[in-house]
């Protein structure tokens, strides 16, 4: 005898909620059911070690899936547990027992089109109703002789009937709405591609039977390939971990290297990362577009670019991350901030870091090359992280004043370097290695013996303002007026001399270009150009205002230091002409513009420079 009976008020309403504004992404649906037979099939099988005789040995635990484009049913079979009729009254006639006001009350703003809401609270098989106009469920109990099939429009209520079925398992018919966002459900190219997208690796055999133009039934099997990221990692083989990485990377070349864990404890999950030989398409900008690690719950996909496992400065890294502690319908909201999702991402960020460490500390010419295609996003990491700022600071190389063309140092080797009386780490920040290797501000360095590194990316700037020291050196930019080195009584004298010697000639200078430089002053850094400019501590550098010209952003005005070498010959016929009281014409001009271009700047009128070195050029 049938036995009908009505939905519970706020099931009512939220199922009139679900059918109507919750969802715009409908084919999440099969997700869900397919998840739920897979559950079925693994409570099967765990109930079968104490009782053998539920699960006879030649039994193939699967998920069949059939379509008919021609009377619009989908339908999803299991030979799982099964339920009998209590179950089927309290599973699927009362939604999320221990959550449906809290599910309702969540259900507000932006998040009535949140697809992933669902299913922490336990209302995956609702989700049906998005696409259907009324739902079958057929199902026997395993271990029982009696089948039972539930029967809804999704409006306000449902049908219970006794209906013989041969075998344990549900069956579920879905009579898919007449609309072309629903019927289309009923093509199998369709029902292959959401199967493949979501459920891929669940451990059951997943079989699409559909019927070709001869009317006749194929059966195809659609998740063959094997979630390797749960394996023993001794059973892969390296071929296999590189197909898995083409699989989950797109990208076409080899990974660089890769780590594979299972961590039990609190909490249980898998990870496979790789981190890759060549930058991804789009990697350097820290974009939303970028894709990041796959997030599995229990073999099932959840995200394509789970951007909460990873921090933004590991972008390039990708694999999969499977956990049994989340909600399979876990939402974005709740990934940021769930403290399990924290574990994972503290989990994936240490495990990359570690690859990355060992990679350069043992193929020293990998890493120099996938630091050049990659080190600017690393760089990105010292900001606002105080984490592992530590193994940042050990995976950085640079350029410098002592690399080969094909080289790079790290910190460690130029500290280990470093000449006994040099007690700073120096370094220049420019546009290029070009620009920055004939600066005059490298000339005190080198005349020491003391190495300078180059900073070249346009993310240094901002490096520096975290990066302050490295097993107790403190970072010094050269370009600083501040840069002092010890000097010999001898050479404090001289100093002190030339200061007094060239004062004439800095008061005359500091009069034409007041307007550009805040001071001129005699320096002994200089060793063979006729000047430079140097900024106060806390002033802006020449690279940091052009990064923000190319930006369009207001540059403040900040007059700089020019400094002179007291010993070059230009500055020399100078002071002559200074202390003679004649008119120095357009060599101001001409020093300062070449300071400029000696720093790599732009020249605020090029052809006002251009006129002042020609009438030096024809002067006598």
């Amino acid at each position: 005898m049938s036995q009908k009976m009505e939905f519970q008020t706020e099931v009512r309403d939220l199922l009139h909620l679900m059918i109507h504004s919750l969802y715009s992404n409908k084919e999440i649906f099969l997700r869900e059911l397919v998840s739920n037979a897979a559950d079925a099939l693994d409570k099967l099988r765990f109930l079968s070690i104490a009782n053998p005789a539920l699960l006879p040995t030649d039994t193939e635990l699967r998920i069949d899936i059939a379509v008919n484009d021609e009377t619009k049913i989908l339908t999803v079979e299991d030979n799982g547990i099964g339920m009998d009729k209590e179950e089927l009254i309290q599973n699927l006639g009362t939604i999320a027992r221990s959550g449906t006001k809290n599910f309702m009350q969540s259900i507000t703003g932006d998040a009535k089109r949140d697809v992933n809401l669902i299913g922490q609270f336990g209302v995956g098989f609702y989700s049906a109703f998005m696409v259907a106009s009324k739902v079958e469920v057929h199902s026997k109990k395993a271990g029982e002789e009696q089948g039972y099939q539930w029967t809804s429009e999704g409006t306000g209520d449902f049908s219970v009937d006794e209906l013989p079925k041969e075998k344990n398992g549900t069956k579920i018919t879905i009579y898919l709405k007449d609309e072309d966002d629903c019927k289309n459900f009923s093509q199998d190219w369709q029902i292959k591609s959401i199967v493949r997208k979501y459920s891929e690796f669940v451990t059951h055999p997943i079989y699409i039977h559909s019927l070709d133009k001869d009317k006749k039934e194929n059966i195809e099997r659609l998740n063959e390939k094997p979630a390797i990221w749960r394996q023993s990692a001794k059973s892969i083989e390296e071929k296999q971990y590189k197909e898995f990485y083409e699989l989950v990377s797109h990208e076409g070349s080899e990974p660089l290297a890769w780590s594979h864990n299972h961590v039990e404890g609190a909490q249980e999950f898998w990870s496979l990362l790789y981190i890759p030989s060549k930058a991804p398409f789009g990697v350097r900008y820290a974009s939303e577009n970028h894709k990041g690690l796959k997030l599995y719950v229990k073999r099932v996909f959840i995200m394509d670019d789970c951007k909460e496992l990873l921090p933004n400065w590991l972008r390039f890294a990708r694999g999969v991350i499977d956990t049994e502690d989340l909600p399979l319908n876990v939402s974005r909201e709740i990934l940021q901030s769930n403290k399990i999702v924290a574990n994972l991402k503290k989990h994936a960020t240490k495990k990359i870091l570690d690859i990355l460490q060992s990679v350069a500390a043992d193929r020293k010419d990998d890493y120099a090359k996938f630091w050049a295609e990659m080190g600017a996003v690393i760089k990105e990491g010292f900001y606002m992280n105080w984490e592992f700022l530590d193994e940042l600071k050990s995976l950085l190389r640079f350029k410098s004043t002592k690399t080969s063309e094909k080289e790079v140092v790290g910190l460690e080797e130029y500290v280990a370097r470093m000449p006994e009386s040099q007690k700073e780490i120096y370094y220049i920040i420019g546009e290029s290695v070009s620009t920055v290797q004939g600066s005059p501000h490298l000339e005190a360095c080198r005349s020491k013996g003391y190495e300078v590194l180059f900073l070249t990316d346009a993310i240094d700037e901002f490096m520096m303002q975290s990066l302050n020291e490295f097993k107790e050196k403190k970072f010094h930019d050269v370009a600083l007026g501040d840069l002092e080195f010890e000097k010999t009584k001898e050479e404090e004298s001289a100093e002190k001399e030339s200061k007094k010697t060239f004062e004439k000639l800095c008061e005359t200078l500091q009069k034409v270009l007041s307007e550009d430089v805040s001071e001129v002053r005699v320096t002994s850094r200089l060793k063979g150009s006729p000047c430079m400019l140097v900024r106060a501590t806390g002033g802006m550098g020449a690279h940091m205002e052009k990064l923000m010209a190319l930006q369009g952003m207001e540059i403040p005005k900040t007059k700089r230091i020019l400094e002179i070498n007291p010993e070059h010959e230009i500055c020399k016929n100078l002071l002559k002409k200074a202390e003679a009281g004649e008119d120095l014409g357009s060599y101001p001009a001409v020093l300062y513009g070449q300071a400029l271009l000696a720093e790599g700047s732009v020249l605020p009128d090029p052809a006002e420079f251009v006129a002042a070195m020609n009438k030096v050029l024809l002067s006598k």
